[in-house]
């Protein structure tokens, strides 16, 4: 019984070092990510990102990975300035769920703007990167 508890104990403790880790890894992509969209860096966001890529906007708008990219070769969307509030990682297995409040400033089609919103992502550990599977914006409620 002591045996099985200590190996349960073990176990449990690898656990939690390995989520963490994870949590580490994936904390430092969304900070890559992030400095990706705000420098337009294509080769980056390509690289972050899966072919199977669903890239939701608050509009409703789906774009797929190539049409991600696309925005951003063509200036449609142009971050100037990103930071993200509230940051919270929850991971199972290799799977990894990202909300955070995103705040940029924006100069889409060299109109400057500005945006508010929620932001979830799911990434997937794969070898040893972290990819983006999927993103999905909305509006914040009205306050």
């Amino acid at each position: 019984m002591k045996k099985l508890f200590l190996i349960a104990a073990i176990a449990f403790c690898i656990n939690a070092q390995a989520q963490r880790s994870y949590a580490e890894q994936v904390e430092k992509t969304v900070a890559q990510f992030i400095k990706a969209l705000e420098d337009s860096d294509i080769k980056t966001l390509s690289a972050l990102t899966t072919s199977k890529l669903t890239y939701g906007h608050s509009s409703g708008k789906i774009e797929n990975k190539e049409q991600f990219l696309q925005t951003f070769k063509s200036g449609a969307s142009d971050f100037v300035k990103i930071n993200i509030e509230g940051q919270t990682i929850d991971i199972t297995g290799t799977t990894a769920i990202v909300r955070h409040l995103f705040d940029a400033d924006t100069n889409d089609n060299n109109k400057p703007g500005h945006i508010t919103l929620k932001i979830m992502t799911v990434w997937q550990k794969q070898g040893s990167k972290w990819i983006l599977l999927a993103r999905q914006a909305v509006k914040p409620p009205a306050q």
